[in-house]
């Protein structure tokens, strides 16, 4: 049974490319908290088939006027390693507006989506398809580093103080499977 205080959680990216993080209450609607992680796809995808995975994002803001999750500029860690900064966004890419509106009906699951139509290398791979489709004895290699792959889920959202919020990844049926928690925190870890 899901709580009240579970959300949805996207995790996406082309092959060669970083891996996004998307906070939505359900999967119909907008994200809420959107950001580009320092950490490659392929770099990812290992650390999560080692079975838990811990993404922290801290946030070294003084204020406390806001919600953790507000916070603009994370130092962003995985698996107790530090792996760079990032910064949330407000809006999204035409990119990740095409990997949402793919996954607006996927509730949860984990899989590849196509490139996105704006995608240049995309519609230049497209008309030299089109072109090469009749028989012809010249071969076109694909190139599917522009494909994204998501990982969709739900969390249950802990939130310890103001300063702190949890997210864990439930499992379906209680089956086994990797484990994957994100925390929020406001403050330093040293």
């Amino acid at each position: 049974m899901i709580t009240d205080h579970a959300t949805i959680i996207t995790l996406f990216g082309t092959r060669r490319g970083r891996i996004t993080l998307a906070i939505q209450e359900n999967p119909h609607s907008i994200p809420f908290f959107m950001i580009e992680l320092p950490i490659l796809s392929s770099t990812f995808y290992k650390e999560m088939s080692c079975d838990i995975l811990r993404v922290a994002l801290e946030s070294e803001t003084k204020t406390h006027k806001k919600k953790v999750m507000e916070e603009f500029v994370w130092a962003i860690y995985c698996n107790g390693r530090k792996v760079g900064y990032s910064i949330r966004r407000t809006q999204m890419s035409d990119d990740e507006v095409h990997v949402m509106q793919m996954l607006h009906g996927v509730s949860m699951g984990a899989g590849v989506l196509p490139p996105s139509p704006s995608d240049h290398h995309y519609h230049q791979q497209s008309r030299r398809d089109h072109r090469n489709d009749g028989g012809g004895d010249e071969k076109v290699e694909k190139d599917d580093g522009d494909q994204f792959t998501y990982l969709r889920a739900r969390f249950e959202r802990v939130v310890g103080s103001k300063d702190s919020e949890a997210l864990y990844m439930i499992n379906p049926d209680y089956s086994e499977g990797p484990e994957l928690s994100i925390f929020f925190v406001r403050g330093s870890f040293k």
